[in-house]
Formats: structure tokens, C-alpha cells, sequence
């Protein structure tokens, strides 16, 4: 690709993510329709599958089965592809401070009852006092945290690997327990770090209460620290005293309160501030420790008992939010013969705060970019075309990360709002479609409405004008969608202000 300074920069970062990863594919053809198949994310208007995306890039005649084929004869290779993005994302990140990354599990609900990988799991959206159940796949979202900046980060994909039930439908992997998932994505990145010549740099994980099992703090690779939530009643022991003479040394101390005990314990709390999403929140906390878990002798954890908060919020309609206290696990290290914290105290309050961004990044990929519509029934496909959609999700935002950071994304052009401090992703799409609109390509295809029209004939006119010009039966693929068309000959040769794209003559 060559690259032309007129081209947005927005534009300028997501072209060149797509040329870092044209080694993972292993054919240029294969390249290509992935290009056209990203462009295609950008501008559907409907829901994501595979069809509509190509009717965005004017297929509208020819066989689609090829498109089908990157994912059903796995052309797209997961597992390449997230090498790549992943050493993309080191740039952004100092030898001397962590690489944190969060894991979660997540649920693609499915209608069908015969698709690979479905089972019947617990439905999110019941009620508490009345659990439901639904159809669905399982997976695990593994994802970095981009460094924080006034309070603010955001979760970027790696990797959202299958997470099946014993008694799913069958699929092309094998069935493991959210925590083997989990754990997995745990040595694929440590293991990736070492190969990018970062083995002294630490490895910070969020996670909830679901990974707060033996086996998973059993299986954490070297050089990581595990932030997770815990249960109030957690059965926690003081560290053994050493003692000498003959016998086997014990493994555990005294029985330790459990967690929820710490809060009527009449004990000071420490108190910082915390800057938390533009804001600087008060808390009260107790960093507690060295214990060690019932059946996990050799880990020393510290505890931290963060106090409840009853704070006054909202502008024009005041009101008092309370939340409940919570507790969590931090993995100890040794620091000059004593186990000691991983980070300063306030850093680790900060990130345990952070975990809440891969529950936004879940609503943004399956409400607003339509992870889990695509409709592919391979025993392959069904798990690709899911990775397939999370990878694009990330590469948007890995671009505009680039482009803009976390706070300095164009403002919205309105008079009543000029945005929120940091970016949304429907902003993010906005300004996506928004760059395609300004390039030259876009500009002698559409019409600007005037500011002074008085009547609506005169603006469909002026619409439907470069009609003729754009639309040939035989060679070009233009498709309406209101006021643009986008490449009216991506076929042969798409060009966009110097990113010159050279699809194949066949298999398009």
C-alpha cells in the first residue's frame, strides 16, 4: 500500500494494522477479500452477516461461496492472526510498567438447538430470585487493558477463544471449562511476551469471581499476578511460623476471619483517592495479609476488604448510589526474603476498577457491532465467524486508539453535546464513515444537503444524479445506501487517496 498524507489519519492507522497482518493470510486473494470484508463491517447498515457485507461492497451478482470459505476451511486462522494483533500492541505498553489484560466469559446466544457448540446455559437476563436458562455458545474474552489516562482505558480484544460444556453439541474443538479457557489465554500471552523480549515485564490479570478457583491460581504461568474478586466467606489462612527440628513442616497457620468478617473488626480503614472513568472517587479499603487458600499452601495472596460507599450523585435529579463492599485476592511476591504487593497500593485499587471495561466492550460487540449474527453453520464456521467479528472489533479500536488515544477523538458536531470525554464506539463508527465520506472517491458520488433547501425534490435530484455515472451492469459493483457508494469498482482496482487495493481478476 502506499501511503498518501491526504488520507485521514484515522484511515492512514487502520490501513496500515491491515497491511501488518497480510502474512497471517496465507494467500493474497485470501488478503483481499479480507480487506473488502473489514470495509464492509464499516459500512453495513444492517445486521453483520456475511451477505450483507458484501452487499455493502456492491456484491450483488457472483458466487458468495468463496466469501464463505475463509471461514468454514479456516483460511482464517485465528490463532496467526492474534500473534500479530497482540505484537502490535506492545508499542503501547513500557518494559517497566505491567501488561494487563482481563479475562471473562461471555455468552453468543443461538435459536438453534443442533448448532456445534450450543448448550443450554444460564440466561444473563433473568432475574436474580428467577434464573433462566437460554441457548447459547460459551466463550472466553480475553483482552488488554490500554494504559490508563485520566482514569480512563479500555478493553481491546486478543483472543476470545470457545469455552464449550461437556454436553454441548459437538464442535471441531473440545470442550473445556471456562477456567481451562482462561488459563490457556494466560500462557498464549505470557508465552508471546517472552518471544517479544519482554520476559522481565510483569503480567497483570483481572478477573471475576468465576476464575477464583484452585485449579486456575494452580495453572497461572511464571511472572503473573492474578487480581480476582472473591467470596465474602472465603477460607483463608494465616502463613505457617517456621519452626526447626524434625517432622514435616506445616502448610498452613491459624484460621484466619473470612473476609466479610474484616468490616466489624473495628479496625482503621486506609483511605485513597482514586481516579476512576474522569473522576477521583474516596475509598476506604484494608490491605490484609499474607494468607494462603484452603488446598493451595504454596501461594501466598493478600486480601483487600474495599468498604462499601454511599456518595451522592446526578446533576438535575440528585440521588445517593450505595454499593456493596467487595473483596479480592492479589497474588504476593517475593521481595527481599517477604511476600509483599506486586504494585503500589493505589495503582492496584485503580485496575480492579478497569475489569468493568470487558463487560462494555461485551454489550459494544454483541448490541452494536453484531457479534454472533453472522450465519454460518460449519462446525468450523460457527466458532471462526465469531472470532472473525471480535478481531474486527479490535482492529477499529486498536486504529483509533492510535489516532486519538483514549481522550482526544474529534468532537461531535452538535449544538446540544460535543461528546464525553473519552470516545464511544458509536462515535468511533460515526467518524469511520465519516473519513470514507470526505475522500474524493465519496465526494463526486454524493451530494451535501444546503442549509437553505426548501423543498425535498430538489435534493433527491441531486442524489440521484451521479447515478448514471457511477452504476454499469456489467463491470462495476456500486450499491445505494442513501447518499453514497462505496467503490464502484472494488472488483478490479479500489483506490482511496494513495492506498492503492489490487484485488485478483478471479475469485471475486
Amino acid at each position: 500500500m502506499n501511503k498518501n498524507s491526504t488520507l485521514p489519519h484515522l484511515l492512514q492507522k487502520l490501513f496500515g494494522l491491515l497491511e501488518s497482518h497480510r502474512t497471517a493470510f496465507g494467500q493474497e486473494r485470501v488478503y483481499w477479500r479480507v480487506v473488502g470484508m473489514v470495509l464492509g463491517e464499516i459500512f453495513n447498515f444492517g445486521r453483520h452477516t456475511v451477505t450483507q457485507g458484501l452487499m455493502a461492497l456492491g456484491m450483488i451478482a457472483g458466487d458468495w461461496s468463496g466469501w464463505y470459505r475463509m471461514f468454514s476451511q479456516g483460511r482464517y486462522a485465528e490463532r496467526k492472526v492474534a500473534k500479530v494483533f497482540f505484537r502490535e500492541t506492545l508499542e503501547h505498553t513500557r518494559m517497566e510498567e505491567p501488561y494487563v489484560v482481563g479475562v471473562d466469559g461471555v455468552q453468543i446466544p443461538r435459536s438453534s438447538l443442533r448448532m456445534p457448540g450450543t448448550s443450554w446455559l444460564k440466561a444473563p437476563r433473568t432475574p436474580v430470585f428467577k434464573a433462566g436458562i437460554h441457548r447459547a455458545q460459551r466463550f472466553v474474552h480475553g483482552s488488554w487493558l490500554t494504559p490508563m489516562a485520566a482514569g480512563y482505558s479500555r478493553a481491546i480484544p486478543l483472543r476470545f477463544l470457545p469455552a464449550f460444556p461437556p454436553q454441548a453439541q459437538p464442535a471441531h474443538v473440545p470442550p473445556q471449562r471456562e477456567w481451562e479457557a482462561g488459563a490457556s489465554f494466560l500462557r498464549w500471552v505470557r508465552e508471546e511476551l517472552d518471544e517479544g523480549e519482554r520476559e522481565r515485564q510483569m503480567l497483570l490479570v483481572l478477573a471475576d469471581g468465576s476464575y477464583d478457583t484452585l485449579n486456575f491460581w494452580r495453572e497461572l504461568p511464571a511472572r503473573t499476578v492474578l487480581a480476582v474478586r472473591t467470596a465474602r466467606n472465603r477460607r483463608l489462612y494465616y502463613l505457617p511460623k517456621r519452626r526447626s527440628g524434625a517432622g514435616r513442616p506445616a502448610s498452613y497457620g491459624s484460621l484466619a476471619p473470612h473476609p466479610c468478617d474484616w468490616l466489624h473488626k473495628g479496625i482503621s480503614w486506609q483511605k485513597r483517592e482514586v481516579p476512576v472513568r474522569g473522576k477521583s472517587i474516596l475509598m476506604k479499603f484494608q490491605v490484609l495479609g499474607p494468607f494462603v487458600r484452603e488446598g493451595l499452601p504454596a501461594v501466598p495472596l493478600f486480601l483487600f476488604v474495599v468498604k462499601g460507599m454511599h456518595r451522592k450523585a446526578g446533576k438535575k435529579r440528585p440521588h445517593y448510589k450505595h454499593r456493596k463492599p467487595s473483596f479480592y485476592l492479589v497474588s504476593a511476591v517475593p521481595i527481599n526474603g517477604q511476600w509483599q504487593l506486586p504494585l503500589p497500593v493505589e495503582t492496584i485499587l485503580a485496575w480492579l476498577w478497569q475489569r468493568w471495561e470487558l463487560e462494555v466492550a461485551h454489550r459494544e460487540m454483541k448490541s452494536g457491532f453484531g457479534v454472533g449474527e453472522k450465519q454460518c453453520w460449519n462446525p468450523r464456521s460457527t466458532v471462526a465467524s465469531v472470532q472473525w467479528s471480535v478481531w474486527v472489533y479490535a482492529l477499529l479500536l486498536l486504529s483509533a486508539y492510535r489516532a486519538w488515544g483514549l481522550l482526544n477523538a474529534p468532537p461531535i458536531p452538535t449544538r446540544w453535546w460535543h461528546g464525553a470525554k473519552r470516545w464511544s464506539f458509536n462515535t468511533l463508527w460515526r467518524q469511520y464513515r465519516a473519513a470514507f465520506w470526505g475522500t474524493s472517491q465519496f465526494q463526486a458520488l454524493w451530494t451535501r444537503t444546503p442549509d437553505n433547501w426548501l423543498k425535498k425534490e430538489s435534493c433527491l435530484i441531486g442524489l440521484s444524479t451521479p447515478l448514471p455515472h457511477a452504476f454499469n451492469a456489467k463491470r462495476a459493483l456500486a450499491y445505494p445506501f442513501g447518499r453514497f457508494y462505496l467503490f464502484p469498482n472494488f472488483a478490479q482496482t479500489a483506490k482511496v487517496e494513495g492506498f492503492l487495493f489490487r484485488a485478483p481478476s478471479r475469485g471475486y
